[in-house]
């Protein structure tokens, strides 16, 4: 059966979607981008300051699903610019040092409120 997970320790859902889903072990976060949970206001200027934020929010909806970054299988980055790829890359990196999952980094048009990343991941737990 399927289970929604939700924690207040990232931001409220801003559209019709959980913050996680999982079936049968498999955990699949949707994209976070980078708010503030507590008021909901997007946090830094810059995509790597964005993207420690995205990766806070993502730890926080892994956590509340009782698994973590070292489970994680796969991941998905969307950047407003691939000129930010680099920046991006290097925090993201920071967070699967050893064994990283599988992944793609696609540049897109615009992301939700103009943000310059956004990151979704599915793990196990």
């Amino acid at each position: 059966m399927k289970e929604i997970i939700s924690t207040e320790k990232a931001p409220a859902a801003i559209g019709p979607y959980s913050q996680a889903t999982e079936y049968n072990g498999i955990i699949y976060c949707s994209g976070q981008i980078p708010l503030n949970p507590e008021t909901m206001e997007i946090v830094g200027e810059d995509a790597s300051t964005q993207a420690k934020q995205v990766m806070r929010n993502l730890e926080s909806v892994l956590h509340a699903a009782g698994t973590d970054f070292s489970k994680v299988l796969k991941c998905s980055i969307f950047l407003d610019s691939m000129d930010d790829f680099g920046d991006v890359n290097t925090i993201y990196g920071s967070y699967f040092e050893t064994n990283p999952p599988a992944r793609e980094t696609v540049a897109v048009q615009t992301l939700p409120k103009n943000v310059l990343v956004e990151i979704s991941c599915i793990a196990y737990r």
